[in-house]
């Protein structure tokens, strides 16, 4: 079957769901994206990493990612395979240079690690065909088989603006108030609110 690569696209909060959040993927070079409900520690994991912030202990996955390079294993590629009545399956590719093997994750757990490993994140193209959303301009159109629009207005928010940012709602405070509430949120370990608050003081850069 067809592989088709992936790249994070957006990451925002969801709307339809309490203390869930959608993470889209985009099809490298192309114009569908996946949506995916992942729960908060799932995509704090992620925001994590990808604003490069440093936490003061090592969260799970930073843990998974220590143990592994520890025994000199790799992670090769993250493939999400099957799609079964609206969740999606993947499985994590390893090697240690002589032995590959596929371990079955939850696709929000692979993500996390992708980004983390630096690791091409894949998808067969009949989950896309069947569970994405193709762009054509501003506007956008659902694919023939989609039966659950999965929090349509944030996944057409985040792609039109193309940011892979989390929506902020830190923007009334003053510069004075963003700094103090970020030093205690990294005090309190809160890195997914840290990463909101380092996004709008970059914005007002």
């Amino acid at each position: 079957m067809k592989k088709i690569k992936l790249d994070i696209i957006g990451l925002s909060y969801s709307q339809t769901q309490s203390g869930a959040y959608a993470l889209v993927l985009g099809e490298s070079g192309g114009n569908r994206r996946l949506p995916i409900i992942i729960g908060s520690h799932e995509a704090q994991a992620i925001a994590i990493r990808i604003e490069k912030m440093v936490p003061s202990r090592p969260l799970t996955h930073d843990l998974f990612q220590n143990f592994a390079k520890a025994f000199q294993i790799n992670i090769q590629e993250v493939l999400i395979y099957n799609l079964i009545e609206g969740i999606f399956y993947s499985k994590i590719i390893c090697s240690d240079g002589e032995k590959t093997v596929e371990i079955d994750a939850r696709t929000s757990d692979a993500v996390a690690l992708a980004v983390r490993f630096g690791t091409p994140i894949y998808a067969y193209d009949f989950i896309l065909s069947s569970a994405g959303i193709v762009i054509e301009g501003n506007e956008f159109a659902f694919l023939e088989n989609l039966e659950n629009a999965v929090n349509a207005e944030i996944v057409e928010d985040d792609v039109k603006e193309e940011k892979s940012k989390i929506q902020n709602p830190f923007s009334s405070l003053t510069d004075e108030q963003l700094k103090t509430v970020l030093e205690q949120s990294l005090h309190d370990e809160n890195y997914e609110q840290a990463a909101l608050i380092r996004d709008e003081i970059s914005r007002r850069k």
